[in-house]
């Protein structure tokens, strides 16, 4: 099973795709897509693998979008 889902979180889409690993369990992924590309920022539209998985699918898109969420914060500063 593969599943996806795109949030979007101050101007970026962060993509999450999970990918089920046994009944009920997923490895998740994610990559950020940017409306500009900041110099030094190797990762952006890569696919980051999420550690400490399988997850159950809910723990598996909290986890993709709190780590994505995080990616754009140190991109762009935090939020004020």
């Amino acid at each position: 099973i593969f599943m996806q889902r795109t949030v979007e979180y101050r101007g970026f889409e962060i993509h999450i795709d999970l990918v089920s690993t046994s009944t009920d369990m997923f490895d998740v992924w994610f990559r950020i897509k940017a409306p500009i590309n900041p110099p030094g920022v190797a990762a952006l539209g890569e696919r980051i693998k999420i550690r400490g998985g399988p997850f159950s699918r809910r723990w598996a898109y909290l986890v993709a979008e709190i780590a994505g969420q995080a990616a754009i914060d140190v991109i762009i500063g935090p939020a004020e």
